[in-house]
């Protein structure tokens, strides 16, 4: 039988004299332990993972065990290509803050090696008045303990129904499943089907997508001792494997007052997107969910702050380059959704979308826009809906508020500025933006003179 490579390597690693390995193990301490959270249970963890290809598993000493894990582990810089698209939520702390501050959480897209997208954060203070300063961002970034979730049984339907018909199989285990369901219950609803439905042409198929779907629900919980702008979300689900970009979060308010955080981002896994939606308590825990129905085919989902008539609705971009407005039952399976704004201006004759979550203020919902046009130039502009009826515009920019500067054609995107959610705070509304996918600006402007800006629409 041919031996793996990674076989092989751990007979290199093993055949070290003892010596060797206490100095390999003593250098890598040296170099690497402030650069990651504990870094030695980390190496011992990853010993353990190769440890299958040691044939008699021979009692290894802790240095080599250390050796051996660091033989097997990279570091992997998440923002060395780029950094951009951030989305600003008030943080869940408000506390030992001035009058007239408040403490923001930011969400940003890191871009690293193979073009592969993470979610990183930071935070800021913004007020009193004007002033707006960015905290320190202190390291070693990490990432949290990956645990599988839990799946709702209609919502899994609805993601069957959309990859193709609900053979006998599909609607067997279907009906086999709780409510509630994880993958040991999968895997027993499985064991209970009847046996004609699994030897059918496509039934192994079938077996390995609800395997996929159930494994792309997960939770990712970080210590409470690693601040906000050390998490990081990195690909976990199959259909993301290739990168989370653009999460645009909202600070969602229940009718019951009950608040969490709420996010939509783009999974992309090398040849495919899916909308995705993340969801937070205290931004330390987030689960992570599939989107379904017709609205969840595109980039760009935005959510409402708050349920509207009593559903849940969402901004999307489901023809590509119109935005549109979609609404759910559970914040999961999106209707088909209903076209509000098209390219008119000459700064978005290529498509519109947002740029976050839309704000509500006593004059309707105000939405960031993103209008792409001449030379895939990207723009920022604005549009006002209405309060009861998003889908009505009731006025919007005639020119685009922010537009790419000579100092920002240059960056690993050029000629973009772009945003995945603003801010209202002492009568301002703050909008973090990236520039060229290299580097994060803030604008700001008094909101009532944004909207006294906007042209009113029939």
């Amino acid at each position: 039988m041919t031996q793996s490579r990674a076989g092989q390597v751990v007979d290199r690693v093993m055949s070290l004299d003892e010596d060797e390995v206490e100095s390999l193990a003593s250098s890598l301490l040296t170099d690497f332990s402030s650069r990651h959270r504990h870094y030695e249970q980390l190496l011992i963890r990853h010993a353990s993972i190769v440890g299958a290809h040691l044939d008699e598993a021979p009692q290894l000493s802790k240095a080599r065990e250390l050796v051996l894990g660091a033989t097997f582990t990279a570091e992997y810089s998440t923002e060395a290509a780029a950094l951009c698209n951030p989305s600003a939520v008030l943080h869940p702390d408000q506390t030992q803050l001035k009058r007239g501050q408040a403490r923001v959480a930011i969400s940003l897209r890191g871009i690293g090696e193979g073009h592969i997208s993470s979610i990183s954060f930071c935070t800021a203070v913004v007020g009193p008045g004007e002033q707006f300063t960015f905290d320190e961002r202190p390291l070693p970034v990490t990432t949290g303990n990956v645990t599988p979730a839990r799946w709702r049984r209609a919502h899994l339907r609805a993601v069957l129904a959309e990859s193709g018909t609900l053979d006998e199989l599909r609607t067997a285990v279907l009906r086999l499943l709780p409510a509630s369901f994880d993958a040991a219950d999968l895997e027993r609803a499985l064991a209970e089907v009847h046996h004609d439905l699994l030897v059918r042409p496509g039934a192994m198929a079938t077996v390995q997508l609800l395997r996929t779907l159930v494994a792309s629900t997960y939770q990712v919980d970080f210590d409470d001792d690693v601040a906000l702008a050390q998490r990081v979300l990195m690909p976990t689900a199959a259909e993301e494997r290739n990168g989370m970009e653009d999460a645009r979060f909202t600070r969602f308010v229940g009718d019951d007052g009950a608040v969490e955080y709420r996010a939509t981002y783009t999974a992309y896994d090398g040849q495919r997107i899916a909308p995705r939606l993340l969801i937070s308590q205290d931004l330390r825990s987030f689960s992570a969910h599939r989107l379904a129905g017709a609205a969840a085919r595109n980039k760009g989902m935005a959510l409402f702050p708050r349920l509207v008539g009593g559903r849940h609705l969402a901004l999307c971009r489901s023809d590509g380059e119109s935005t549109s407005l979609t609404s759910s039952s559970d914040g999961f399976v999106w209707t088909q959704p209903v076209v509000t704004q098209q390219p008119t201006a000459p700064w978005e004759q290529l498509q519109v979308g947002n740029c976050g979550p839309p704000i509500e203020t006593d004059r309707g919902w105000l939405v960031f826009t993103h209008g792409v046009g001449a030379m895939r130039t990207y723009s920022i502009g604005a549009v006002l809906l209405d309060i009861d009826v998003p889908s009505i515009v009731l006025g919007r920019l005639a020119q685009p508020l922010l537009v790419p500067q000579d100092d920002g054609r240059d960056g690993y995107v050029p000629n973009v500025v772009y945003s995945c959610g603003a801010f209202l705070h002492d009568g301002r509304v703050w909008l973090p933006y990236g520039i060229d996918d290299a580097r994060i600006g803030v604008a700001w402007t008094p909101l009532d003179d944004l909207l006294d800006a906007l042209t009113p629409t029939r």
